[in-house]
């Protein structure tokens, strides 16, 4: 396979982008989040397609799984990242030096940006939005769970680009086999950033592989510590969202850890989650607590196996910790730094554990459910980063940008 004719249009296309003004940009991703309600018929139909060749008991079934109402949400974050001030062309620093050079540092898209995902369509309509008002082209491999759903997608995209006489390779689908994974993985001199986004085992794949420049994104092993000063209705309800609100996303919660001073209360702390039927996989001094009070076949003793796994299903894990330092060792061990949460009532113990967990995101009396770029009021994201270099949590517009420095003289020159 050769990729490299559609990696230099998709170069050419996002030089291009440059030209236009914000107010240009904003009125054709209106248009795009108008049409992605307009043409829902035959983007489900296309969905529809993908999803008859998945299991429906696949925990990715849900991920791929598009609905009327989930485009309609689709097209207001959409809507949202039109409202947004752009990100580009903004002085985040300027000086004068000694010698009267004007010095300033300007925020400038990357480029050209490469996302891998898995089944995720909703992520070709994310990506196309943010990487359009940031001045950035993208190239998208999807995976063959999706190609029908991401083409349809596409597609749609495309013939909004037309109607306003944009180049349309500012956003190119590859095909969905492993070549082109390949390809893009070593286009250098074409592609200025990839982003994975999906199980550890793809991140892991890409960032091994690539000889771009990588910004990890997506897994997530999520705790919930519950401790000695949490309010049990208050840890009840965070826990329940956490764990079911969503089973397949990356901020789904995979472990609750719990003081074992609070073991009388685990019953009522996850009374909930039978309603989902959510299996517990619980230690020994939590399994004893439980038996009897949550339903047996929802119950297992847990193995090793169990913790700092991503479950994407119906099924969370449970840690008795003697104290608030052991519950943080768990988390520094088993944690993937994505999203962590303590349930208490004593604000110094808050703050240690904000201070002392090292991840993307961390709540005190919160799911990790708000781990998102639209709940964080940034629109859209395109994907929450787990790594420290450049951007970290959701990242939306302003962590799709870098900048340059623009230096402006009078004649003078360096001795």
């Amino acid at each position: 396979m050769d990729l490299r004719k559609t990696f230099v249009d998709v170069q050419d296309a996002s030089c291009k982008l440059l030209m236009l003004s914000d107010k240009e940009i904003n009125q054709i991703l209106l248009a795009v989040a108008d049409a992605a309600v307009e043409k829902t018929a035959f983007i489900l139909n296309e969905n529809q397609k993908d999803l008859d060749r998945m299991d429906a008991a696949d925990p990715k079934y849900d991920r791929l799984k598009l609905t009327e109402a989930r485009l309609q949400d689709i097209a207001a974050d959409i809507r949202k990242v039109a409202t947004l001030p752009s990100p580009l062309g903004r002085i985040l620093k300027e000086n004068i030096l000694p010698n009267g050079l004007k010095i300033k540092r300007v925020s400038v898209p990357f480029g050209v940006i490469g996302i891998i995902y898995e089944a995720r369509p909703n992520v070709s309509f994310d990506v196309f939005s943010l990487c359009f008002k940031s001045g950035n082209a993208c190239i998208l491999k999807g995976g063959s769970d999706a190609d029908c759903s991401n083409r349809a997608i596409i597609s749609v995209i495309h013939e909004v680009l037309q109607h306003f006489g944009v180049d349309t390779h500012v956003v190119e689908l590859l095909p969905a086999d492993r070549e082109a994974t390949t390809e893009l993985l070593h286009a250098n001199g074409f592609v200025d950033l990839i982003i994975p986004r999906g199980s550890s085992s793809l991140i892991n794949f890409v960032r091994q592989n690539a000889t771009i420049p990588v910004i990890e994104t997506g897994a997530g092993v999520c705790h919930a510590f519950f401790d000695r000063y949490g309010k049990v209705n208050i840890g009840a309800a965070i826990i329940n969202n956490a764990k079911t609100r969503r089973v397949s996303v990356c901020n789904a919660l995979d472990c609750l850890i719990v003081d074992i001073d609070c073991l009388a209360d685990l019953p009522d702390l996850c009374l909930p989650l039978h309603l989902s039927n959510v299996v517990i996989y619980a230690d020994q001094p939590a399994y004893t607590a439980l038996q009897g009070k949550y339903p047996a076949e929802l119950l297992q003793l847990a193995t090793e196996d169990c913790y700092g796994k991503e479950f994407l299903d119906y099924k969370m894990s449970i840690k008795t910790v003697m104290s608030i330092q052991e519950a943080m060792a768990h988390i520094r061990q088993y944690s993937s730094k994505h999203s962590e949460c303590i349930i208490t009532e004593d604000k110094e113990r808050a703050e240690w554990f904000c201070r002392e967990v090292d991840a993307a995101c961390v709540y005190v009396n919160a799911p990790t459910s708000f781990t998102d770029g639209a709940q964080f009021g940034l629109g859209a994201e395109i994907g929450i980063s787990t790594q420290k270099l450049h951007a970290r949590g959701p990242m939306a517009l302003e962590e799709i940008t870098t900048y340059k420095w623009i230096v402006e003289g009078t004649g003078q020159t360096r001795n």
